[in-house]
């Protein structure tokens, strides 16, 4: 690779490139399983699988797709939140042949009836109590067979007898699947034979996975990631994290699997590792407390907001967090503050990195031993180049410090959006995809995000980034979490609104704050409204929606 100025700050552990396997993600698996195979694969409330058991279960459960009728390109749907199932489902698929689409269990029906018809998924599986749900739309749909779990099934004895009891009290409901044609009932996996039937698989063309994006305008969008994008994120991955290459890791999998950063940085990397996954079927913050301090896991992969709502944990003290080593946050802007205590809190190390489900999702990060600059999302990850460019302007690549849209390339970009080849050409030009994200490279090679795109205020002609906003208000002790939009105002155009949640025992009040943001910004980016909340919208790993605020703005004209 051309030597890029970023390349000086690369410790000698880290090559600047690297040689990508080019065979099918799940080769990782059956290396595992013949390399590690005593090894804990998963902990599960309670319950452990070795890596030779969960080969052995994702074999059984490719040849339960198989004799389904599954093909080559078929699409699976995995609807399910992290447990044994979600793994097994997601290896099963790709060993027979098919590609996997991750569906949020948090899915309205609406959401839900529009990625099965888009992705033209054949195949699902989810969890009992998810099932009415997918009954009701699967008739508008291709979906032809449906797998149905429940998380009692890979639960210890007694738990497993009891945890029925547990639903029905938190979900008002059981489910008791019953085998048709169209319904399967998980167990009947456990009979099958684990001789399926191996696929020929290109790595470079061949889909790994649909993964749809979050849909900020429109419709979502379907991301086509190939086996090799896949590989090649993880193996930059495994790079990135050198020194956890000569002992066994265990990773705390708090980010959800159906989304692209928690499948990348949790359960494809301790796959490849041979890693212990401890897997948190939800976000709890006593739950995880209890279990690191239990578990000792050693790499916790998060976002900003988990990390906020531990540390704001009343009783957090009581809880030995010391296992931690290191911390991969992404999904939104870490703030300097939660990084520094967490890091004195753990004695790991606590860095922002930067990506998007178009890129696997990693393009760059901060260095995890060595140099790191705060507010910076770091520097490419190998083989990996970043540029900004001017807005607006036909690939002109603005200067060191200029604000302009930041564009990535390497192995790690999607094929393109499915189905859906005039948004494709909207952000992969030339080879390069446009991320939609502002920012600007300092001399040094360090880039920094400044807005969305999308999300940048203008108020009387000035351009105001909302987390420059955010950044100010995250100072301020009584601060919990932040977030800044800009809404409709008939002198300025827009002016700028602060959404606010407040630690818990402490008061602000709406004078205060302004004192407070006077005293650190210029007068044009300083809050007009403040608003303050409970909690804020968020996604499933923890990323404040922006857009359903900015919703409900609308709504209110």
């Amino acid at each position: 690779m051309e030597k890029k100025r970023w390349h000086d700050h690369y410790p000698s552990e880290i090559p600047v490139s690297i040689t990508y396997a080019e065979k099918p993600l799940h080769f990782f698996l059956k290396e595992s399983a013949q390399r590690d195979g005593e090894e804990i694969a998963l902990h599960f409330m309670g319950k452990e699988m070795t890596y030779s058991e969960l080969y052995l279960q994702s074999k059984k459960m490719a040849n339960y797709f198989q004799s389904l009728g599954l093909k080559k390109g078929d699409k699976v749907a995995v609807m399910l939140p992290n447990c044994p199932q979600s793994v097994i489902s997601y290896y099963a698929a790709l060993l027979a042949g098919g590609v996997v689409v991750q569906t949020n269990p948090l899915y309205t029906e609406r959401e839900l009836e529009f990625q099965l018809i888009d992705s033209e998924a054949k195949f699902m599986v989810c969890l009992d109590i998810l099932l009415p749900k997918v009954k009701k739309v699967r008739g508008n749909t291709d979906v032809k067979h449906t797998i149905v779990t429940g998380i009692k099934d890979y639960l210890p004895f007694p738990k497993n007898l009891i945890y029925p009891f547990i639903q029905k009290r938190e979900y008002n409901m059981v489910v008791k699947a019953e085998q048709t044609e169209e319904t399967h009932v998980w167990t009947k996996m456990e009979t099958a034979s684990d001789d399926y039937l191996e696929v020929e698989i290109n790595s470079k063309e061949d889909l790994a996975l649909l993964q749809y994006t979050g849909g900020t305008t429109g419709n979502p969008k379907g991301v086509m990631l190939t086996h090799y994008n896949l590989v090649a994120n993880v193996q930059m991955c495994k790079a990135w994290l050198y020194k956890t290459k000569n002992k066994r890791q265990s990773v705390l999998a708090v980010l959800p699997f159906f989304h692209v950063y928690g499948m990348t940085t949790v359960m494809n990397f301790s796959v490849l590792q041979g890693s212990k996954m401890i897997l948190m079927p939800k976000f709890n913050t006593n739950d995880i407390l209890k279990t690191i301090s239990k578990q000792k896991p050693t790499l916790f992969p998060g976002a900003p907001t988990i990390y906020i709502g531990l540390l704001n944990h009343p009783e957090l003290y009581k809880y030995d967090l010391s296992s931690i080593e290191a911390c991969l946050s992404g999904s939104a802007p870490l703030p300097l503050e939660v990084q520094e205590e967490f890091e004195k809190l753990t004695g790991g190390k606590l860095v922002e990195g930067y990506g998007l489900t178009e890129s696997s999702p990693v393009t760059h990060a901060n260095f995890i031993w060595t140099k790191r600059v705060n507010g910076s999302i770091g520097v490419p990850w190998p083989d990996t180049d970043a540029k900004i460019f001017r807005v607006d302007s036909e690939l002109e690549e603005a200067e060191v410090g200029e604000v302009g849209e930041i564009a990535v390339k390497g192995p790690q970009i999607m094929k393109g959006y499915w189905k859906n080849p005039e948004e494709t050409e909207k952000v992969l030009k030339d080879g390069w995809l446009f991320t939609g994200d502002l920012g600007y490279m300092d001399e040094t090679g360090y880039f920094y995000i400044v807005d969305r795109k999308k999300d940048m205020i203008i108020a009387s002609g000035y351009n105001i980034y909302p987390r420059e906003v955010e950044e100010v208000l995250y100072e301020h002790k009584a601060i919990q979490e932040a977030v800044v939009t800009g809404v409709p105002d008939p002198y300025r155009g827009e002016t700028v609104k602060a959404y606010v949640v407040l630690k818990e025992g402490y008061q602000v009040s709406e004078e205060e704050l302004n004192a407070f943001t006077r005293e650190n910004l210029a007068a044009y980016k300083v809050p007009k409204i403040y608003e303050f909340r409970d909690e804020l919208p968020k996604t499933a790993v923890g990323k404040i929606l922006r857009r359903k605020l900015v919703e409900e703005e609308k709504e209110r004209v």
